[in-house]
């Protein structure tokens, strides 16, 4: 049963009582104000879980109230309602800290979901936030910027798995951020005041990989003038990171196999079993199931090491978390260059938000450190924006087929940004809702598809 207090800010008394009605009748306690200076004080006296705030107000725009608001209760997510709906005014608020939005006039069961939705966020952002509690000095969490409900439920499934000592198998694309997630399930458990060691399988031929992870004894090839560790030895009661396990040699894989199932491996040229207390964390952009299939992976060892599975997202299916990484990055790059960058031109953020990110946050962070070397304004413009890409990739098409490609790619973006609804979606293109059917139609999408993306 739910008892979450809700603050209802709009200057439409009639709209203000069935928004009320709706949410009583659903549970919620709900706190309602007409004026932008009621709502301020009620903020200060009470205590909320979340607000829906109108865009446009009798004296202040909805977004510098929500504003007004977030300085004083900065975790209270924000509904925005508007009957303005624009692919700029949509990315604006979550810009500035929206967690919805939605277009006036709204079936109130959608107006529920959303309110559902941002609720269990909120629950979940208090999990991670214990989890950064626990980070805090140790190593930089807020790095890892999360404001999807994807990336939110990963980072509280991090803090649950970092409470025990079980193999992690990470997947994802390159540029996601899996070495990321890694240092945060050391630095979440009992093992985050000893060593992490990281290395990539892809980096280093067969022979150096063997001695690299397993040390060597003095003499045991050409040059080994000493005996050395290696970083089995040195992650002892830590975490190790296997970057890229896919690439491992099936030599080194059997190998790999016994330090799983015994804890125990001989050095290169070693006579005697050494012993080690170790997380083992590993991490592959590749279908692994797949390379088991073609012979180039271990069965045994991908069933040892696929005990605790997190799949981390691509950028292009969580396109919420661009706008905060963007801000996230200006601030980075504002303090090594030395630059006082604001934020992005509204066109400049509609570019990125159609963009397809083949390489995840790390293209996006790359492209971010272009705009800001080139940029000599306040206020990044659509022209620094992916400026390296070739603007016809592809052989130039005849026009209507490459108008109706782009249409197609516009509506699939627009159907991710808001979650497969459709008002809020013909809102943000500025079209009704009837004529965006139409489009839906036109292309064969569904909106369902894109409920859970």
């Amino acid at each position: 049963m739910a008892s979450e207090k809700i603050l209802v800010v709009d200057d439409d008394s009639n709209l203000l009582e069935v928004i009320r009605m709706r949410l009583e009748s659903a549970n919620y306690k709900v706190v309602t104000a007409l004026k932008e200076e009621d709502a301020m004080t009620g903020v200060r006296e009470q205590s909320f879980d979340l607000s829906i705030v109108d865009l446009q107000l009798a004296q202040m725009n909805g977004m510098s109230l929500m504003e007004d608001i977030h300085r004083i209760s900065p975790d209270i997510p924000v509904i925005i309602l508007t009957a303005y709906g624009s692919i700029e005014s949509a990315v604006e608020a979550m810009q500035r800290g929206a967690y919805s939005y939605l277009t006036k006039p709204f079936d109130p069961r959608e107006l529920l979901f959303q309110i559902g939705n941002a609720l269990e966020n909120r629950r979940l952002a208090s999990e991670v936030k214990r989890l950064k509690g626990l980070l805090g000095e140790k190593y930089d969490f807020v790095n890892i910027v999360a404001k999807s409900e994807k990336m939110q439920g990963i980072l509280a499934q991090v803090s649950l798995i970092a409470g025990t000592d079980s193999t992690v198998y990470i997947h994802g694309e390159s540029g996601t951020g899996k070495e990321l997630i890694a240092r945060a399930i050391h630095l979440g458990s009992e093992r985050k005041d000893k060593p992490f060691v990281a290395i990539n399988c892809a980096a280093l031929p067969e022979t150096l990989l063997e001695s690299e992870l397993f040390g060597y004894e003095k003499g045991a090839f050409t040059g080994a003038v000493r005996s050395t560790a290696g970083l089995f030895t040195q992650a002892d009661k830590g975490t190790i990171f296997l970057d890229e396990i896919a690439n491992m040699a099936l030599s080194i894989q059997a190998k790999m196999l016994r330090v799983l199932q015994e804890r125990q491996f001989y050095p290169v040229g070693g006579k005697k079993p050494v012993e080690v207390s170790v997380r083992v964390i590993v991490a592959t952009n590749k279908d692994l199931e797949k390379e088991v299939k073609e012979g180039r992976f271990r069965e045994d060892l991908f069933y040892r090491i696929h005990v605790i599975p997190v799949k981390l997202p691509p950028l292009r299916e969580k396109k919420e978390d661009i706008p905060p990484l963007v801000e996230y990055f200006i601030k980075k790059f504002n303090r090594e260059m030395k630059k006082k960058v604001k934020g992005l031109a509204p066109r400049a953020m509609q570019r990125l938000m159609l963009h397809d990110w083949p390489g995840n946050v790390r293209e996006l962070e790359n492209i971010i450190e272009f705009a800001m070397a080139m940029t000599r304004k306040e206020i990044i413009t659509e022209d620094l924006i992916l400026q390296t890409k070739a603007i016809f990739p592809e052989p130039i098409k005849p026009l209507k087929e490459a108008r109706d490609s782009f249409e197609k790619k516009y509506l699939v973006n627009i159907l991710e940004l808001s979650r497969g609804n459709v008002s809020r979606a013909a809102g943000m293109a500025g079209k009704y809702r009837a004529d965006f059917y139409n489009l839906l139609k036109k292309h064969d999408l569904r909106p369902e598809d894109f409920k859970k993306s």
